[in-house]
C-alpha cells in the first residue's frame, strides 16, 4: 500500500464503519459516493482529505479521510482515521442542560 492511498473496501473495515471486509465491499459496490461521485468499485482508492458519503444503520454518514493504517487496530485508532463531518455541518447540538441545586 502506498502510504498516500488505500482500498476504500479496506478503509471503510479499518476505521471501524462496517464490522467485515466484505461487508464494507458489499455496501461500495451497492453504491457510496466519494467526493460527491458515486462509486460502485470496492477496489477504488481513496486519499487523504476524500470526503465519503455512506449509508448506515438508516442514516447518512458523512466523513473526511484523516489517516490510514496497515492493521485494523482498536476504536481509538479507529476514530483517528476519519472526522465525521456531520457534526460540523450546520446540525446544532443540544444546549447543555440547566443544572439546580
Amino acid at each position: 500500500m502506498a502510504g498516500d492511498r488505500q482500498r476504500i473496501d479496506k478503509w471503510l473495515w479499518h476505521a471501524r464503519l462496517v464490522r467485515t471486509r466484505s461487508a464494507a465491499a458489499a455496501l461500495v459496490e451497492a453504491g457510496i459516493r466519494l467526493n460527491g461521485r458515486r462509486i460502485t468499485a470496492a477496489s477504488h482508492k481513496v486519499a487523504l482529505g476524500d470526503v465519503v458519503t455512506l449509508a448506515l444503520d438508516r442514516s447518512v454518514k458523512v466523513v473526511r479521510v484523516e489517516g490510514f493504517c496497515e492493521k485494523r487496530g482498536n476504536a481509538a485508532a479507529a476514530r483517528a482515521l476519519y472526522r465525521d463531518l456531520a457534526t460540523n455541518s450546520g446540525e446544532q447540538a443540544l444546549p447543555p442542560a440547566k443544572t439546580y441545586r
